[in-house]
C-alpha cells in the first residue's frame, strides 16, 4: 500500500523513521526504473529538524561521498571533496543524503533518455520515459513508498517536465534565489537548483531550506523574503491568467487540455477570478529559436573545461598535440546530444556570427521577460499545462527529431528562459498517465505559488500513486 502521508506529516509525528524498511523499498524500485545513479543507504543522522529524512540529489549537484557524473562518461571517475550549498543547508537540518539520480547529460534532454548510464523508467508505465532531465529524481519520488524528497535542477523545464510525467510536484524557484554552488552547470544565466516531492507542503518546505543568499555564488539575490512555512491554502482574491498561446499550443493532446482548463476552472470555486491572456513573445517562435541559441552559447563555454587534464575522463598526452589529445577525449567522453549542442553553440558565438544569433537572442529574451512583467501587474499567476501531453512510450520519443523534441519544451522554456518561478502540480490522469497543472509567478513571489498549489491540492487531491512490484 502506498503511504498518503506527506513527509511534512511523518515529521510532525515525532518518530524515528523506518529505515530499514526505506532500504528495501529504495532497492526494489531501483531493479525497476533505474533512477538511481549511485547510492549510499547507511543514515548517518537522525537529528535536527528534519529527523534524518532522506534525500536524493541529481547527478549533478556535488554531493561529498558520492561521484558527479552529470549523466557523461566524460566526468565518470569525477569524486567531489565538498557539497553543493544546497546539500549543505539541507544537511545541517538534519537531513541524509542517500542516492544520486540519472538524468540526461549534462541536462541536455527532455525525456532523460541521453545519459551515458541507465535510463530511468515511469513507474507508471515501465515502457515511457520519465521526461527530463531531473528523470530520476521525479521517479524515484513518484515510485518510493517512504518518506523522501528530491533535489532536481531545471535550465528549460527540466524540473517541472519530468514532474508532470511522473505524477509529482515540482518546484522551481526564481533565478538567484537558490545558490548554484557546486552543481555542474549547463547554463550559468538559466540553471536553478529546485526541489521534487509528492505534495506541495514538502517541495515548498524543501525549498525554504535550501534558499538565502550565498557568498559563493554572487548570482544569488540578498533581497529579503518571506519563508513558505506559513502560507495558507488559499486563492480568494486572486487573479489567475492563462496564456492563449499555452492552452492553444499546436501539437498538444486534446485530452491534456481538457484536463488542464478543469483543473484551473477550480480556481473559480475556490475563490479565484480566471481570465485568458494574450502573451504573444511566450509562443515557440520567439521562445523555442532565443532560449536554445542562449543556452548551448553558455553550456559550449562551460563544456570547454572537460579536457582530460584536470578531473573526470583522461589519458597519457605524451606524443600527442593538444588539439589531438582533447578531441580524442572530448569524442570519447561526449554523448551525441552534448556534441550536437557544443557545435551549435560555437557556431552561434563565433565572430561574425555573434551578432546575428547570440546578441539577438539575448535581445529577444528582455522582450519576454518584459511581456511576462507586464502580465503580472495584472495578474497574481499564470497557469498552463506543464507538458502538451504526457509521457510517450520510448519507441514514440526515439522517432523524434531534434527539433521536434525541442519544440516540446515550449511550455516550460519560457518561464525559465525569464527566471521565473513556477510549481507543477498533479490535476489528473489522460489513460492512466499523469498530466501536471503548470503555475508560473513573478519573481521572488513563489508564496503565490504555493498558496494556489496548496489550494487546488486540497480541492483536488492527489491521483493515485503508482505500485512499483
Amino acid at each position: 500500500m502506498v503511504s498518503k502521508k506527506s513527509v511534512k506529516q511523518v515529521l510532525a509525528e515525532d518518530r524515528e523513521m523506518d529505515f530499514e524498511k526505506f532500504r528495501k523499498d529504495v532497492e526494489k524500485v531501483d531493479k525497476k526504473i533505474n533512477a538511481v545513479r549511485s547510492k549510499n543507504l547507511e543514515i548517518k543522522s537522525k537529528e535536527g529538524r528534519l529527523k534524518g529524512l532522506p534525500i536524493s540529489a541529481k547527478d549533478n549537484i556535488c554531493v561529498k561521498g558520492f561521484n558527479a557524473t552529470a549523466g557523461s562518461k566524460i566526468l565518470e571517475s569525477y569524486s567531489p571533496q565538498f557539497d553543493a550549498t544546497a546539500v549543505k543547508r539541507l544537511k545541517d537540518k538534519g537531513a541524509n543524503f542517500f542516492a544520486k539520480t540519472n538524468q540526461d547529460e549534462f541536462g541536455f534532454g527532455t525525456f532523460s533518455t541521453n545519459s551515458a548510464y541507465e535510463t530511468p523508467k515511469n513507474p507508471y508505465d515501465t515502457e515511457r520515459v520519465t521526461g527530463g532531465s531531473s528523470g530520476g529524481a521525479a521517479a524515484l519520488t513518484a515510485a518510493l513508498t517512504e518518506p523522501h524528497i528530491a533535489l532536481g535542477q531545471s535550465t528549460g523545464g527540466s524540473i517541472s517536465n519530468p514532474a508532470a510525467f511522473c505524477g509529482v510536484v515540482g518546484f522551481t524557484p526564481t533565478y538567484g534565489r537558490v545558490s548554484r554552488y557546486g552543481l555542474i552547470d549547463y547554463a550559468n544565466s538559466l540553471d536553478k537548483i529546485g526541489s521534487l516531492a509528492k505534495t506541495v507542503e514538502d517541495a515548498a518546505m524543501a525549498l525554504d531550506i535550501i534558499s538565502g543568499h550565498d557568498k559563493k555564488d554572487f548570482t544569488t539575490s540578498k533581497k529579503s523574503y518571506k519563508g513558505l512555512e506559513d502560507v495558507p491554502a488559499e486563492v480568494d482574491g486572486m487573479k489567475i491568467g492563462v496564456p492563449k498561446q499555452y492552452m492553444e499550443f499546436e501539437g498538444m493532446d486534446e485530452r491534456v487540455r481538457k484536463k488542464v482548463w478543469e483543473s484551473i476552472k477550480m480556481f473559480e470555486d475556490l475563490g479565484g477570478e480566471v481570465e485568458e491572456v494574450s502573451l504573444p513573445k511566450v509562443g515557440k517562435d520567439f521562445v523555442i529559436p532565443s532560449y536554445y541559441i542562449t543556452a548551448i552559447s553558455e553550456a559550449s563555454t562551460n563544456l570547454a573545461r572537460y579536457c582530460g587534464m584536470r578531473y573526470g575522463l583522461e589519458d597519457n598526452p605524451e606524443k600527442k598535440s593538444f588539439d589531438d589529445y582533447f578531441s580524442e577525449i572530448r569524442s570519447k567522453g561526449f554523448g551525441k546530444e552534448v556534441k550536437r549542442r557544443v557545435l551549435l553553440g560555437h557556431f552561434a558565438r563565433q565572430e561574425g556570427l555573434r551578432e546575428s544569433y547570440y546578441l539577438k537572442a539575448l535581445k529577444v529574451r528582455r522582450l519576454i521577460i518584459e511581456e511576462y512583467k507586464e502580465a503580472f501587474k495584472e495578474y497574481d499567476i499564470l497557469a498552463s499545462p506543464t507538458m502538451p501531453i504526457t509521457a510517450p512510450r520510448f519507441d514514440e520519443a526515439d522517432k523524434l527529431e531534434p527539433v521536434e523534441v525541442y519544440a516540446m519544451d515550449t511550455l516550460t522554456v519560457g518561464p525559465n528562459f525569464a527566471g521565473l518561478p513556477q510549481l507543477s502540480v498533479p490535476c489528473g490522469t489522460v489513460d492512466k498517465m499523469p498530466v501536471g497543472l503548470h503555475l508560473l509567478g513573478n519573481h521572488f513571489e513563489e508564496r503565490k505559488l504555493v498558496r494556489a498549489g496548496k489550494a487546488f491540492e486540497k480541492s483536488f487531491g492527489q491521483i493515485k500513486r503508482p505500485e512499483v512490484r
